[in-house]
């Protein structure tokens, strides 16, 4: 009768200790696969912040439609710019401040990641943290140009004149 061996029994017999093996390659490959893609994903964030996402022009036209709806049946002309401009212009900045806050919390994850959680035998690698830093930096210029934009910091909304001749 042949009994089956153990695998525990078969590195016992040929003398390979498992902590002689080389380490896999594909295990260091892998070191920081995750990290380094939410670091692009935190960049890729900050530049749509900073450029405008086609999200913001759909909620802007949207914005710009209702302003259009509720003015069509008259209004004054600052009330006009207001509803349809205006509107339009603080929903742009709304959701180019989500895409910013967005790039500014991914960017700091994947930075503090390593202070928490098991430690690991290898820093993260540099790059990495060079490209979550960039879109913590795209991230906190987005906030603030979304702010002023909100805040009408930079442009204030266009005045009715008083008509001529009036």
């Amino acid at each position: 009768m042949h009994l089956a061996t153990r695998p525990e029994d078969d590195a016992a017999d040929d003398g390979i200790q498992h902590e002689d093996l080389e380490p896999d390659p594909f295990e260091t490959a892998r070191h920081g696969v995750g990290a380094g893609a939410a670091a692009v994903v935190s960049a890729a964030l900050g530049v749509v912040a900073l450029t405008g996402a086609w999200s913001g022009r759909v909620a802007a036209e949207r914005e710009t439609l209702i302003g259009q709806i509720k003015t069509s049946g008259g209004g004054s002309a600052a009330q006009q710019i207001s509803e349809i401009y205006g509107d339009a212009w603080h929903t742009t900045a709304l959701v180019n401040g989500v895409f910013a806050v967005l790039a500014l919390l991914v960017g700091v994850v994947v930075l503090v990641r390593p202070a928490f959680g098991t430690p690991a035998d290898r820093p993260q690698p540099a790059w990495v943290r060079a490209v979550a830093l960039a879109g913590v930096a795209l991230g906190v210029l987005g906030v603030l140009i979304s702010a002023g934009m909100y805040f009408d910091l930079f442009a204030s909304l266009p005045s009715a004149g008083t008509p001529a001749g009036g």
